[in-house]
């Protein structure tokens, strides 16, 4: 694939990428494209370098093995370098404004990757960088997450729409983007969630009126075995999130009975895939003979971040030069 079909493929992402509900159901059938070219022609050893000269910053308030590594490496492939920022590497943390920083960091920078707590801070940089800003975790949700996650489902069940994936665990932010990725392509995603535990309300609401053009459908249910039958998809995340540390008795207690094991496997349809964002805690929100079993596409999925942080950083940066 060449640096002009590359760039055309993916261009009308819009000038940031913070949520999967935000981006258009066009421009993220041409990220799943991109990344699929991408792969392919890395696993034959032809690496396009259309971001040579970029520069990528990444700030990060949380720790991250794969969305980091993916994102450097991936710019390392595309040409371009990266810059990893904690908040002990800058001035933010000596009361420096989001705004003062943002437009600075606008002038260096070709592109910056977020992650952060509060949502309303990456919200926050998007409106006062100039430069393209991407939502590596908040909060509320994680969409680079869910879009390398369509593009393992893709891979192993040949299409998206149509399918059921159960969501089983804790109603999170890689629920929440998981719930906008099955509505903008036409999946049904049924999640199994504690009472007190269950989704953002406002994400469902408007992910349903996707749904509806799309034809994907939600269900939000507190009974695993409810969402795992016939399910092609299972999908868990860690019972205590980044954050939530000071919680883990209560929650083990909770989400006790949302454990995605061999008897819960079976309700789903023969040929199920499991998948989990990792990292996983085995004999907690999943038992370790299915994380590790046939069925399990965790690497893969994993794997396939890299794929597609290289698809948005081409989206994103490509057609960008830095302004002032």
């Amino acid at each position: 694939m060449s640096r002009r079909s590359l760039n055309s493929d993916a261009s009308s992402v819009g000038k940031d990428l913070l949520t999967v509900g935000a981006i258009p159901r066009a421009a993220i059938v041409r990220l799943l494209n991109t990344a699929r070219a991408l792969k392919a022609k890395q696993k034959k050893g032809r690496l396009d370098q259309p971001l040579t000269g970029k520069t990528l910053g990444l700030l990060f308030e949380k720790p991250s093995t794969r969305t980091r590594v993916s994102f450097q490496a991936g710019m390392h492939q595309l040409g371009g370098h990266s810059l990893f920022l904690s908040l002990a590497d800058i001035q933010l943390s000596r009361g420096e404004t989001i705004a003062d920083t943002a437009g600075v960091l606008s002038r260096y920078l070709d592109g910056i990757v977020i992650r952060t707590f509060d949502h309303a801070t990456v919200q926050a940089w998007a409106r006062h960088a100039t430069i393209p800003v991407i939502n590596g975790l908040t909060d509320l949700c994680h969409p680079c997450q869910a879009l390398s996650d369509l593009l393992t489902i893709q891979e192993q069940k040949k299409k998206l729409e149509g399918l059921k994936v159960a969501y089983i665990g804790d109603g999170n932010n890689v629920a929440h983007s998981l719930i906008e990725a099955a509505s903008k392509t036409g999946m049904a995603i049924s999640l199994a969630c504690p009472n007190g535990y269950t989704p953002s309300g406002s994400v469902i609401e408007a992910a349903r009126a996707e749904a509806a053009q799309t034809g994907g459908a939600i269900e939000i249910t507190d009974t695993p075995q409810v969402a795992a039958r016939d399910a092609d998809v299972l999908y868990t995340d860690v019972w205590v999130s980044m954050g939530q540390e000071q919680q883990e008795t209560k929650r083990a207690d909770v989400f006790r009975p949302y454990q995605i094991n061999r008897r819960l496997l079976k309700l789903a349809k023969p040929d199920a895939i499991v998948m989990h964002c990792l990292p996983a805690h085995r004999g907690q929100e999943i038992t370790g003979d299915v994380l590790d079993g046939r069925q399990s596409v965790v690497l893969d999925q994993a794997e396939n971040r890299l794929h597609m942080q290289k698809a948005i950083l081409v989206a994103l940066l490509s057609q960008r030069g830095k302004k002032g």
